[in-house]
């Protein structure tokens, strides 16, 4: 017989969303299968699940002590992800596959509602630049990365330490966001630039509508 479970399961770690509308039959085994994996992970390392998140079984979660990983309530994490604490998530946050973040020593938050597409890239530490010695010799700094509420990032976006993305705001896809976005804000490009704002005419053909 074909392992229907196993291939659902699959399914449900690279596309999170269909977590939270499955059949009462499928959400009988999906869910204990999701609490199993939570409770593992959180005897391992400093992470804390909020009620009914979703956590793909490939996606790998760093947080050593002081470090804490924090999930709030119907969230995703998705696929391949990488996520190094320390880092807050809020409610009904989605993380898609293969998002990379490291919160350094400051850390990175994520307001509620927020939508992360996928291969986002967020590190809240640099390298230090000094001539004087090689790079990997020189100490890191960290002022940290905040996501406000409400804001929706592309795909392949990256995002450098020390960054406010503001409410509401919205950052398309392949965008490198190096300076402050304000609320409402859209931004595109390398370095990303202010290109719109959702409160007045959207861009519609650039950002179609979509579950994630």
């Amino acid at each position: 017989m074909p392992d229907y479970q196993r291939q659902h399961k699959k399914r449900l770690a690279w596309m999170p969303w269909l977590y939270y509308s499955l059949k009462p039959k499928h959400h009988v085994w999906a869910k204990q299968w999701q609490q199993q994996l939570q409770v593992e992970l959180a005897e391992l390392e400093s992470v804390e699940f909020a009620n009914n998140c979703f956590l793909a079984p490939s996606a790998e979660l760093f947080a050593e002590p002081g470090r804490l990983i924090s999930i709030g309530e119907n969230s995703f994490i998705a696929a391949d992800c990488f996520i190094h604490g320390p880092v807050t998530i809020g409610a009904n946050v989605a993380i898609n596959h293969q998002c990379s973040f490291d919160g350094g020593r400051a850390g990175i938050v994520i307001g509620d509602d927020t939508r992360i597409a996928n291969n986002v890239k967020i590190y809240a530490f640099n390298h230090g630049l000094s001539p004087s010695k090689p790079i990997w010799q020189q100490n890191n700094t960290s002022l940290g990365v905040t996501i406000g509420k409400d804001v929706w990032i592309g795909a392949g976006v990256g995002i450098v330490d020390g960054l406010e993305i503001s409410d509401h705001s919205v950052v398309a896809m392949g965008a490198v966001v190096t300076k402050p976005v304000p609320p409402w804000a859209i931004v595109a490009g390398n370095p990303a630039k202010i290109i719109g704002d959702r409160r007045k005419k959207p861009l519609l053909h650039q950002f179609p509508s979509n579950r994630l």
